[in-house]
């Protein structure tokens, strides 16, 4: 691989193609606060438009993980360990492929989420968002810490940052909970298949926290190495 492949994905900094993808990972999950607006008024045009939108932003960051790791050879010197490097983004993906998942299987079902249901699902929906905008925000101080050589006042911001993912998706966890509850209790009134599948995409949008957790992780990982 030439100097010039390297500089341009990674530019001065190993970091600056992670920064790029978590942005991209962030940006398709977003896209679901549209998408279950549209699902919410059983406008199935409208959501299977933010559908391509959605799939078009993963295919984006799936690209960019590929280009890490066929352009990030063995030999080449990394402030951090390598296997870390390439973990980190792995994680960061999955966030994408999530929103992916959810947008394609509520779409191929034309999946209608309960009106009783709709503002708690809207919450938990946005505050598993907020898990992924902390984490993104966690992986764009990448560059900060390498230049203060992962020491000082950065780490501390970043551990700041990774405990406050923590605590959002403890948040979404008591949320997933209570929006289950109101689910069994007009179980009678749903089509069974269709509420088997209401609470696989009641878990996989928490899913999406969990995955902005395991990001957290994975980061505080590569800080203590």
């Amino acid at each position: 691989m030439s100097a010039n492949s390297l500089l341009g994905l990674f530019g001065k900094s190993p970091f600056k193609a992670l920064e790029k993808h978590i942005d991209l990972a962030k940006a398709t999950s977003e896209q679901l606060a549209p998408f279950f607006d549209a699902v919410f008024q059983e406008d199935w045009t409208a959501a299977e438009s933010v559908r391509l939108k959605i799939s078009e932003l993963e295919q984006q960051a799936d690209k960019i993980k590929r280009d890490i790791r066929v352009q990030l050879p063995k030999g080449i010197f990394l402030p951090v360990d390598r296997a870390d490097l390439l973990e980190l983004i792995v994680q960061q993906d999955k966030i994408a492929n999530k929103a992916k998942d959810i947008a394609g299987r509520v779409v191929g079902r034309q999946l209608t989420i309960p009106q009783a249901i709709q503002e708690d699902f809207r919450n938990y929906l946005n505050r598993s968002l907020d898990a992924v905008a902390v984490a993104a925000k966690a992986i764009n101080e990448l560059d900060e810490l390498l230049e203060m050589g992962f020491r000082g006042r950065e780490v501390d911001i970043v551990e700041q940052i990774i405990q406050k993912i923590e605590a959002i998706e403890a948040d979404t966890d008591l949320m997933q909970i209570k929006i289950r509850q109101s689910i069994r209790a007009a179980e009678s009134e749903l089509n069974p298949i269709d509420a088997i599948f209401l609470y696989d995409i009641i878990e996989w949008v928490g899913d999406l926290a969990d995955k902005a957790e395991s990001v957290g992780g994975r980061l505080e990982l590569l800080l203590t190495r």
